[in-house]
């Protein structure tokens, strides 16, 4: 890290077992970080609501007290986060099976929280900011699934599994039962409490987020394939 002052972090662990010794030798080189938190942190709870909330307030917390200047980036739903069990499904038959298909929020392109970043990277005046990052319109999973299906080119439909099914779906695939069940209950919750928007991205880059139909745009076409029949 030697030349390093600045310093963009990611979380990929399941704990923050290791925050303390990673932010000593960050902290050595560096005089700023920007940490891609989570939409899921509440400043108003000491002990938050669901197990990805926490982790990542507790990197927020170790990083306050390192003594650098920070920004925090919190997205909400990442729009690329639809790829993980749709895609196969819509390359297989065209129908996506998922639970709450009321379920709404405004998913947020990657570019776009990716921009925020360098902003806070490169420029002043963004120490010690919050930033909550959302796409700039509220669409349900059905709809979401309906906009793939039109970017594509091809009819697609969402039909409705239960909870059950798709907690047994997200075992298999993630195997931690407190991150599946708080992934499930947010999904739940979605359904009578959407999701906000902000207009955050704008408001720090000047250009309005990209819509759910820009994201499914600009993904490379090797990510959802258009079957032919």
């Amino acid at each position: 890290m030697d030349g390093i002052e600045v310093v963009f972090l990611m979380w990929p662990f399941p704990t923050c077992e290791a925050a303390p010794a990673i932010l000593d030798a960050v902290t050595k080189h560096a005089h700023r970080i920007v940490f891609l938190s989570s939409g899921a942190v509440r400043d108003e709870l000491e002990q938050q609501a669901e197990s990805i909330g926490q982790l990542h307030a507790d990197v927020e917390q170790l990083i306050e007290k390192s003594g650098v200047e920070w920004t925090f980036l919190r997205p909400y739903g990442l729009a690329t986060n639809t790829l993980w069990f749709w895609a196969p499904q819509i390359r297989s038959d065209g129908v996506v099976r998922w639970p709450f298909g009321s379920s709404a929020q405004a998913l947020i392109h990657e570019r776009d929280i990716a921009a925020v970043a360098v902003r806070a990277l490169t420029e002043g005046g963004h120490a010690g900011a919050k930033y909550v990052l959302t796409g700039p319109k509220t669409l349900t999973q059905v709809e979401q699934v309906h906009t793939i299906g039109e970017v594509i080119g091809r009819p697609l439909s969402y039909e409705e599994i239960s909870r059950e099914a798709a907690r047994k779906m997200l075992l298999t695939a993630w195997g931690e039962h407190s991150i599946v069940d708080d992934a499930l209950d947010s999904w739940a919750r979605l359904m009578t409490e959407p999701g906000p928007v902000t207009s955050t991205v704008e408001e720090v880059t000047g250009t309005p987020a990209r819509t759910f139909r820009d994201w499914r745009s600009t993904t490379p076409p090797t990510s959802v394939k258009r079957t032919q029949t």
